[in-house]
Protein backbone atom coordinates (compact mmCIF):
# COMPACT_ATOMS: atom_id res chain seq x y z
CA UNK A 1 0.00 0.00 0.00
CA UNK A 2 1.31 3.27 -0.51
CA UNK A 3 2.07 5.72 2.56
CA UNK A 4 -1.00 7.49 3.75
CA UNK A 5 -1.61 11.18 2.23
CA UNK A 6 -0.64 9.97 -1.02
CA UNK A 7 -3.17 11.08 -3.62
CA UNK A 8 -2.12 7.83 -5.56
CA UNK A 9 -4.56 4.63 -4.79
CA UNK A 10 -3.50 1.56 -4.01
CA UNK A 11 -0.58 -0.41 -6.05
CA UNK A 12 -0.90 -3.89 -4.89
CA UNK A 13 -3.88 -5.78 -7.06
CA UNK A 14 -6.46 -4.57 -9.46
CA UNK A 15 -9.28 -4.86 -7.25
CA UNK A 16 -10.84 -6.01 -10.77
CA UNK A 17 -10.33 -2.42 -12.23
CA UNK A 18 -7.64 -4.49 -15.15
CA UNK A 19 -10.49 -7.02 -16.00
CA UNK A 20 -12.84 -3.84 -16.73
CA UNK A 21 -10.46 -2.36 -18.92
CA UNK A 22 -9.91 -5.21 -21.13
CA UNK A 23 -13.84 -5.66 -21.57
CA UNK A 24 -14.43 -5.42 -25.34
CA UNK A 25 -17.49 -3.22 -26.71
CA UNK A 26 -19.16 -6.32 -28.64
CA UNK A 27 -18.78 -6.82 -32.24
CA UNK A 28 -18.53 -3.77 -34.56
CA UNK A 29 -21.75 -3.09 -35.64
CA UNK A 30 -22.85 -2.62 -38.77
CA UNK A 31 -22.67 0.83 -41.03
CA UNK A 32 -26.86 0.96 -40.46
CA UNK A 33 -26.80 0.66 -36.95
CA UNK A 34 -23.96 3.23 -36.39
CA UNK A 35 -24.95 6.87 -35.58
CA UNK A 36 -22.80 9.11 -37.87
CA UNK A 37 -22.40 6.75 -40.39
CA UNK A 38 -23.58 7.71 -43.83
CA UNK A 39 -25.64 4.31 -44.41
CA UNK A 40 -27.14 4.85 -41.20
CA UNK A 41 -28.20 8.45 -41.97
CA UNK A 42 -29.35 7.31 -45.41
CA UNK A 43 -31.43 4.10 -44.13
CA UNK A 44 -33.14 6.50 -41.26
CA UNK A 45 -34.26 8.36 -43.99
CA UNK A 46 -36.16 5.57 -46.22
CA UNK A 47 -37.58 4.18 -42.67
CA UNK A 48 -39.15 7.70 -42.15
CA UNK A 49 -40.38 8.26 -45.85
CA UNK A 50 -41.86 5.02 -45.54
CA UNK A 51 -43.44 5.16 -41.88
CA UNK A 52 -44.99 8.69 -43.41
CA UNK A 53 -46.16 6.97 -46.69
CA UNK A 54 -48.27 4.46 -44.57
CA UNK A 55 -49.31 6.29 -41.92
CA UNK A 56 -50.85 9.46 -43.03
CA UNK A 57 -51.06 9.16 -46.77
CA UNK A 58 -49.41 12.21 -49.09
CA UNK A 59 -50.50 14.77 -51.98
CA UNK A 60 -48.58 13.24 -54.88
CA UNK A 61 -47.57 15.83 -57.90
CA UNK A 62 -47.83 15.27 -61.84
CA UNK A 63 -44.68 17.58 -63.38
CA UNK A 64 -44.20 18.37 -66.81
CA UNK A 65 -46.34 20.06 -69.47
CA UNK A 66 -47.19 17.11 -71.25
CA UNK A 67 -48.00 14.71 -68.25
CA UNK A 68 -50.36 17.54 -66.41
CA UNK A 69 -52.17 17.96 -69.77
CA UNK A 70 -52.78 14.12 -69.76
CA UNK A 71 -54.48 14.18 -66.38
CA UNK A 72 -56.43 16.65 -66.55
CA UNK A 73 -57.92 15.25 -70.24
CA UNK A 74 -58.26 11.71 -68.18
CA UNK A 75 -59.97 13.37 -65.73
CA UNK A 76 -57.27 12.13 -62.87
CA UNK A 77 -58.75 13.43 -59.75
CA UNK A 78 -56.95 16.78 -58.85
CA UNK A 79 -56.74 19.20 -56.08
CA UNK A 80 -54.46 22.05 -57.49
CA UNK A 81 -52.56 23.15 -60.23
CA UNK A 82 -49.30 24.69 -59.92
CA UNK A 83 -48.16 27.50 -62.57
CA UNK A 84 -44.28 29.18 -62.13
CA UNK A 85 -44.51 32.82 -62.20
CA UNK A 86 -43.21 34.25 -65.31
CA UNK A 87 -43.22 31.02 -67.40
CA UNK A 88 -43.67 30.91 -71.43
CA UNK A 89 -46.89 30.34 -71.98
CA UNK A 90 -47.83 27.86 -75.13
CA UNK A 91 -51.05 25.64 -76.09
CA UNK A 92 -50.05 23.23 -73.23
CA UNK A 93 -50.24 25.94 -70.27
CA UNK A 94 -53.08 27.36 -71.79
CA UNK A 95 -55.09 24.23 -71.86
CA UNK A 96 -53.96 23.07 -68.27
CA UNK A 97 -55.09 26.00 -66.93
CA UNK A 98 -58.67 26.38 -69.20
CA UNK A 99 -59.78 22.77 -68.17
CA UNK A 100 -58.78 23.08 -64.06
CA UNK A 101 -60.75 26.12 -64.27
CA UNK A 102 -63.65 24.45 -65.91
CA UNK A 103 -63.30 21.35 -63.59
CA UNK A 104 -62.83 23.89 -60.58
CA UNK A 105 -59.18 22.96 -59.64
CA UNK A 106 -57.42 25.66 -57.63
CA UNK A 107 -54.35 27.71 -60.31
CA UNK A 108 -51.89 28.50 -57.87
CA UNK A 109 -49.27 30.90 -59.08
CA UNK A 110 -46.11 30.06 -57.53
CA UNK A 111 -42.01 31.17 -57.87
CA UNK A 112 -39.92 28.66 -59.95
CA UNK A 113 -37.96 27.86 -56.88
CA UNK A 114 -40.93 26.66 -54.63
CA UNK A 115 -42.15 24.56 -57.60
CA UNK A 116 -38.62 23.01 -57.40
CA UNK A 117 -38.77 22.46 -54.07
CA UNK A 118 -42.49 21.02 -54.28
CA UNK A 119 -41.69 18.70 -57.11
CA UNK A 120 -38.08 17.93 -55.61
CA UNK A 121 -36.23 19.22 -58.87
CA UNK A 122 -38.21 17.42 -61.11
CA UNK A 123 -38.33 18.69 -65.06
CA UNK A 124 -41.97 20.70 -64.28
CA UNK A 125 -41.37 22.62 -67.13
CA UNK A 126 -43.19 25.14 -65.05
CA UNK A 127 -46.42 23.12 -64.31
CA UNK A 128 -47.53 20.42 -61.61
CA UNK A 129 -50.56 18.97 -60.78
CA UNK A 130 -51.59 18.11 -56.97
CA UNK A 131 -53.35 14.27 -57.15
CA UNK A 132 -54.55 13.35 -53.79
CA UNK A 133 -54.28 9.96 -52.06
CA UNK A 134 -55.78 7.08 -53.98
CA UNK A 135 -59.02 5.64 -52.06
CA UNK A 136 -58.45 1.87 -52.36
CA UNK A 137 -61.36 -0.61 -52.66
CA UNK A 138 -62.10 -3.48 -50.55
CA UNK A 139 -61.32 -6.99 -51.85
CA UNK A 140 -65.28 -7.82 -51.44
CA UNK A 141 -65.93 -4.62 -53.64
CA UNK A 142 -64.34 -6.11 -56.66
CA UNK A 143 -67.01 -9.23 -56.88
CA UNK A 144 -69.70 -6.51 -55.67
CA UNK A 145 -68.98 -4.87 -59.27
CA UNK A 146 -69.96 -7.65 -60.93
CA UNK A 147 -73.53 -8.04 -60.15
CA UNK A 148 -75.77 -6.58 -62.98
CA UNK A 149 -73.34 -6.90 -65.24
CA UNK A 150 -74.51 -9.93 -66.87
CA UNK A 151 -71.44 -11.68 -67.34
CA UNK A 152 -69.08 -13.87 -65.22
CA UNK A 153 -67.11 -12.19 -62.80
CA UNK A 154 -63.51 -11.12 -64.20
CA UNK A 155 -60.88 -9.68 -61.68
CA UNK A 156 -57.10 -9.39 -62.45
CA UNK A 157 -54.93 -9.69 -59.56
CA UNK A 158 -50.87 -8.74 -59.78
CA UNK A 159 -48.22 -10.45 -58.12
CA UNK A 160 -45.00 -8.56 -57.24
CA UNK A 161 -45.84 -6.00 -60.41
CA UNK A 162 -43.78 -2.92 -58.32
CA UNK A 163 -43.36 -0.22 -61.18
CA UNK A 164 -46.11 2.18 -61.21
CA UNK A 165 -46.35 2.09 -64.91
CA UNK A 166 -47.22 -1.13 -65.70
CA UNK A 167 -49.92 -1.30 -62.66
CA UNK A 168 -51.44 1.61 -64.55
CA UNK A 169 -51.35 0.26 -68.16
CA UNK A 170 -52.79 -3.10 -66.49
CA UNK A 171 -55.85 -1.09 -65.05
CA UNK A 172 -56.34 0.64 -68.85
CA UNK A 173 -56.36 -2.68 -70.00
CA UNK A 174 -58.24 -4.04 -67.39
CA UNK A 175 -61.33 -1.61 -68.47
CA UNK A 176 -60.71 -2.01 -71.84
CA UNK A 177 -61.96 -5.47 -71.84
CA UNK A 178 -64.89 -5.52 -69.45
CA UNK A 179 -62.47 -6.59 -65.73
CA UNK A 180 -64.38 -5.90 -62.68
CA UNK A 181 -61.63 -4.60 -60.54
CA UNK A 182 -57.46 -5.27 -60.33
CA UNK A 183 -56.81 -6.49 -56.68
CA UNK A 184 -53.49 -5.92 -55.39
CA UNK A 185 -50.85 -7.38 -52.29
CA UNK A 186 -50.26 -5.16 -49.53
CA UNK A 187 -46.29 -5.95 -49.68
CA UNK A 188 -43.75 -6.04 -52.79
CA UNK A 189 -46.38 -4.33 -55.29
CA UNK A 190 -46.58 -0.87 -56.65
CA UNK A 191 -49.71 1.34 -55.25
CA UNK A 192 -51.62 4.03 -57.45
CA UNK A 193 -48.98 7.28 -57.49
CA UNK A 194 -49.55 9.92 -59.87
CA UNK A 195 -47.39 8.16 -62.38
CA UNK A 196 -49.98 5.21 -62.25
CA UNK A 197 -52.78 7.47 -62.76
CA UNK A 198 -51.15 9.14 -65.45
CA UNK A 199 -50.84 5.58 -67.29
CA UNK A 200 -53.72 4.09 -66.50
CA UNK A 201 -55.48 7.33 -68.67
CA UNK A 202 -57.96 8.26 -65.74
CA UNK A 203 -59.43 4.59 -66.05
CA UNK A 204 -58.27 4.12 -62.14
CA UNK A 205 -60.96 6.17 -61.34
CA UNK A 206 -63.16 4.55 -62.58
CA UNK A 207 -62.62 0.93 -62.20
CA UNK A 208 -62.12 -0.89 -58.46
CA UNK A 209 -58.25 -1.02 -57.05
CA UNK A 210 -58.39 -3.19 -53.73
CA UNK A 211 -55.41 -4.28 -51.82
CA UNK A 212 -55.72 -7.78 -49.69
CA UNK A 213 -53.54 -7.96 -46.87
CA UNK A 214 -52.41 -11.96 -48.29
CA UNK A 215 -52.89 -12.16 -51.96
CA UNK A 216 -52.79 -16.25 -51.79
CA UNK A 217 -55.63 -16.19 -49.43
CA UNK A 218 -57.86 -13.66 -50.79
CA UNK A 219 -57.17 -16.04 -53.72
CA UNK A 220 -58.01 -19.06 -52.38
CA UNK A 221 -61.49 -17.17 -50.46
CA UNK A 222 -62.14 -16.16 -54.29
CA UNK A 223 -61.91 -19.54 -55.24
CA UNK A 224 -64.39 -20.96 -52.79
CA UNK A 225 -66.41 -18.38 -54.29
CA UNK A 226 -66.76 -20.17 -58.00
CA UNK A 227 -64.01 -18.43 -59.20
CA UNK A 228 -61.16 -19.94 -61.53
CA UNK A 229 -57.64 -18.59 -61.09
CA UNK A 230 -55.81 -18.59 -63.87
CA UNK A 231 -51.96 -17.63 -63.48
CA UNK A 232 -49.64 -16.19 -66.27
CA UNK A 233 -46.44 -18.20 -67.04
CA UNK A 234 -43.80 -18.89 -69.40
CA UNK A 235 -44.23 -22.72 -68.63
CA UNK A 236 -48.15 -22.90 -68.26
CA UNK A 237 -49.49 -25.75 -68.00
CA UNK A 238 -51.86 -24.61 -71.55
CA UNK A 239 -51.22 -21.95 -73.99
CA UNK A 240 -53.96 -19.40 -74.14
CA UNK A 241 -55.70 -20.57 -77.44
CA UNK A 242 -56.34 -23.54 -74.98
CA UNK A 243 -58.09 -21.19 -72.09
CA UNK A 244 -61.58 -23.02 -72.15
CA UNK A 245 -62.05 -21.34 -69.00
CA UNK A 246 -62.01 -18.07 -70.25
CA UNK A 247 -66.16 -17.98 -69.93
CA UNK A 248 -66.06 -19.01 -66.25
CA UNK A 249 -66.05 -16.54 -63.88
CA UNK A 250 -61.80 -15.78 -63.66
CA UNK A 251 -59.24 -14.62 -61.77
CA UNK A 252 -56.25 -13.50 -64.18
CA UNK A 253 -53.24 -13.66 -61.88
CA UNK A 254 -49.91 -11.65 -63.29
CA UNK A 255 -46.90 -11.74 -62.27
CA UNK A 256 -43.66 -9.39 -62.21
CA UNK A 257 -41.71 -9.50 -65.44
CA UNK A 258 -38.55 -10.89 -63.54
CA UNK A 259 -39.82 -13.97 -61.37
CA UNK A 260 -42.94 -14.33 -62.60
CA UNK A 261 -45.82 -15.58 -59.86
CA UNK A 262 -44.75 -16.26 -56.79
CA UNK A 263 -44.67 -20.17 -55.48
CA UNK A 264 -47.64 -19.80 -53.38
CA UNK A 265 -49.62 -17.84 -56.12
CA UNK A 266 -48.85 -20.19 -58.52
CA UNK A 267 -49.99 -22.61 -55.99
CA UNK A 268 -53.56 -21.19 -55.14
CA UNK A 269 -53.68 -21.19 -59.21
CA UNK A 270 -56.40 -23.71 -60.46
CA UNK A 271 -54.37 -23.55 -64.06
CA UNK A 272 -51.16 -21.42 -65.44
CA UNK A 273 -51.30 -20.54 -69.09
CA UNK A 274 -48.82 -19.26 -71.85
CA UNK A 275 -48.79 -17.21 -74.48
CA UNK A 276 -47.48 -18.17 -77.68
CA UNK A 277 -44.39 -16.45 -79.21
CA UNK A 278 -42.14 -16.59 -82.01
CA UNK A 279 -38.27 -18.07 -81.12
CA UNK A 280 -36.48 -16.34 -79.51
CA UNK A 281 -38.93 -13.72 -77.50
CA UNK A 282 -38.38 -14.90 -73.96
CA UNK A 283 -41.02 -13.10 -72.02
CA UNK A 284 -43.30 -9.86 -72.81
CA UNK A 285 -43.68 -7.19 -70.36
CA UNK A 286 -46.87 -7.61 -67.73
CA UNK A 287 -48.48 -5.41 -68.32
CA UNK A 288 -48.76 -5.95 -72.12
CA UNK A 289 -49.23 -9.83 -71.69
CA UNK A 290 -51.92 -9.02 -69.12
CA UNK A 291 -53.47 -7.16 -72.35
CA UNK A 292 -52.75 -10.00 -74.27
CA UNK A 293 -54.84 -12.54 -71.59
CA UNK A 294 -58.13 -9.70 -71.08
CA UNK A 295 -58.39 -9.77 -75.07
CA UNK A 296 -58.36 -13.06 -75.54
CA UNK A 297 -60.92 -13.64 -72.61
CA UNK A 298 -63.29 -10.59 -73.83
CA UNK A 299 -63.53 -12.08 -77.50
CA UNK A 300 -64.34 -15.80 -76.11
CA UNK A 301 -67.09 -14.26 -73.76
CA UNK A 302 -68.22 -12.02 -77.20
CA UNK A 303 -67.98 -15.58 -78.72
CA UNK A 304 -69.96 -17.66 -76.33
CA UNK A 305 -72.50 -14.90 -76.40
CA UNK A 306 -73.53 -15.16 -80.46
CA UNK A 307 -74.03 -18.89 -79.68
Amino acid sequence: MRKPGSKKGAVVGSGGQRRKALEGKGPTPKAEERPGHKAYRKANAAAKRTQGSKDKPVNELVAGRNPVVECLRAGVPSTALYVAIGIDADDRVAEAVQLAADRGISVLEVSRPELDRLTHAAMHQGLALQVPPFEYAHPDDLLDAAVGTGEPPLIVALDGVTDPRNLGAVIRSAAAFGANGVLLPQRRSAGITAVAWRTSAGTAAKLPVAVATNLTRELRGLASQGLMIVGLDADGSMELDELELATSPLVVVVGSEGRGLSRLVKEACDATVSIPMSAGVESLNASVAAGVVLAEVARRRRAAGRV
